[in-house]
């Protein structure tokens, strides 16, 4: 007898930006949380540097970056607390006078985790690397993160497969000048596709959307399969948060 094929529904969100206004950005980040909760997500996934909205200058990153083990942010862990739903949120990460660009797990208001960016942009120096490639799994699904750039290296997505994941999460911020953002306005899934190819991983990524100082971010919010395939993207100029039934184990 032929069983029918588990599902774990997954949410992506695509964000406004939130410059350095912490309050703001939970207000929405509770909002899109409790709709995907609402859908029955078990995973939530926000864009790079979410939290502070991504400052790479180092007053406003030093300013604006969390330690993790600190009562701001279990502040924000308290706002984050009710819903199921595992989260995965990018924000600025101070441990002790180091930065990282991070990507912390959230699950019932603990933190479960985290992912710290591997190869950093020529801006980014104000940051360090992270080494470590961990795995987390919620609700049968198993999965690894790898932060906008890391999917150039088909290295990163590879460690995330060796682990025995089916999932890489690519929290991501391409707010760019609009020169740049044109040239890669297509780019980021056809790169984020071949690193599914070579893995046989799904992905799925959460951007931001907006326009600022002559820069725009269109996303992409989307869902590619292991042949590379878009199957679920949210429109490109506007902030929503994408649902998406992903294959789980039987």
């Amino acid at each position: 007898m032929d069983h029918p094929l588990r599902t774990v529904r997954i949410a992506a969100a695509q964000t406004p930006e939130f410059r350095q206004d912490l309050p703001a950005g939970l207000t929405w980040a509770e909002a899109a949380v409790a709709q995907a909760d609402a859908e029955g997500a078990a995973l939530m996934v926000f864009p790079e540097g979410f939290l502070q909205g991504y400052p790479t200058d180092e007053p406003a990153a030093r300013t604006n970056a969390l330690d993790l083990a600190s009562p701001a942010f279990a502040a924000v862990l308290d706002r984050l607390a009710r819903p199921d739903a595992m989260i995965v949120i990018g924000l600025i990460e101070a441990d002790g006078r180091r930065l990282f660009n991070t990507a912390a797990v959230v699950h019932r208001g603990k933190v479960v985790g985290r992912y710290r960016k591997a190869h950093l942009l020529d801006g980014e120096r104000l940051f360090e690397a992270g080494t470590d490639c961990p795995v987390f799994e919620v609700d049968g699904l198993r999965f690894g993160i790898n932060i906008c750039n890391d999917t150039n290296f088909p290295q990163a997505a590879r460690r995330v497969a060796e682990q025995g994941a089916s999932l890489i999460v690519c929290p991501a911020n391409n707010m760019m000048r609009r020169e740049a953002a044109q040239v890669w306005k297509d780019a980021h899934n056809r790169i984020r596709g071949e690193r599914c190819r070579e893995t046989g991983l799904w992905l799925v990524s959460a951007d931001v959307t907006g326009e600022r100082d002559g820069r725009i971010a269109w996303g992409p919010t989307a869902v590619l399969d292991p042949a590379g395939k878009v199957v679920a993207q949210l429109p490109l100029d506007r902030p929503g948060l994408l649902l998406f039934h992903m294959p789980g184990r039987t």
